[in-house]
């Protein structure tokens, strides 16, 4: 055989063991969730286990409900404040920055991807906590709200979670306009339309499968994560309608237990895992979806 020949069957071999391994990976965390997660769930019953509103170990109950509504309270607090900022960066980036501070720009939401997520924790502790504690107490004065809560809440984590998500929707969204041929915003000028109108009607639209992409990517990372929510929102195990009340998050959940947990409770935890991860790939299997559907328009 060809020392080039053998190369290639050599590098095809270590391409295969690579992809091999990923797949493996995602096998074996599958297998040990999924091992000790449902018999946790079968024990303490579905429903009880998904759709109780009581935890409480040490009484044998295991409702996760508020900690699920508690994680999308901060997701969608977090969509709210971080997609729109993001997308309108995005389209500042690509169509409007000047070269001179285009890379500084750049740099600094690459930046934001590398920031640890406990400084970002750290951040909205000393910084953004006293600022909502103010904001609830001005409220409370008002008469507009009943509690004004102590700053370690939803619109705090939101907030936080917001920042945190902007370099993926900012880094997907300019990559996805970018992308889209020179000839289509041309076109849309040519026929009258307001540079506003073209960026807006013409290409968003067309770098929609980008789009969507980023903001669901973002909803992931908002979804899974851990420290900085922990350190910022309260961790109350409980159901609220106030933005300025704490909650706990189904992350925050299983790593302020975890560390002393045994029997059923740990089990319980790996279960609450379980229904995390599920949460997961239903995102990544709606990305799917729609940047098929995307892709067939």
């Amino acid at each position: 055989m060809k020392p080039k020949a053998w190369t290639e069957k050599f590098m095809q071999g270590v391409f295969f063991i690579a992809a091999c391994a990923s797949v493996l990976a995602v096998a074996l965390i599958c297998i040990f969730l999924f091992a000790n997660g449902i018999p946790a769930i079968r024990e303490i019953g579905f429903l009880d286990f998904i759709t109780g509103q009581e935890w409480r170990p040490n009484s044998g109950q295991f409702g996760i409900f508020p900690m699920i509504v508690g994680s999308l309270y901060v997701t969608a607090g977090a969509i709210i404040f971080g997609v729109p900022i993001g997308i309108l960066t995005s389209v500042f980036m690509a169509m409007y920055c000047p070269k001179k501070i285009y890379k500084p720009l750049k740099a600094a939401t690459e930046l934001l991807a590398g920031i640890p997520s406990v400084i970002y924790g750290f951040f909205g502790l000393v910084v953004v906590v006293p600022l909502i504690r103010e904001f609830g107490t001005a409220l409370y004065r008002a008469g507009i709200v009943k509690n004004p809560g102590n700053g370690n809440s939803i619109l705090t984590a939101s907030l936080i979670l917001g920042m945190m998500i902007l370099p993926t929707i900012i880094g997907t969204t300019e990559s996805a306009m970018r992308a889209v041929p020179s000839h289509y915003y041309e076109g849309s000028l040519a026929l009258g339309a307001t540079k506003e109108r073209s960026i807006f009607r013409v290409i968003i639209p067309a770098a929609k499968s980008g789009v969507i992409a980023g903001i669901v990517l973002g909803i992931g990372r908002a979804i899974g994560e851990t420290m900085a929510v922990i350190m910022i929102v309260g961790n109350q195990a409980r159901l609220t309608s106030s933005m300025l009340e704490g909650i706990r998050t189904l992350t925050g959940n299983i790593v302020i237990e975890m560390g002393y947990a045994t029997g059923l409770h740990r089990e319980a935890l790996i279960a609450t895992g379980v229904v995390l991860f599920v949460f997961i790939l239903i995102i990544n299997f709606s990305v799917a979806l729609l940047k098929r559907g995307a892709d067939h328009e």
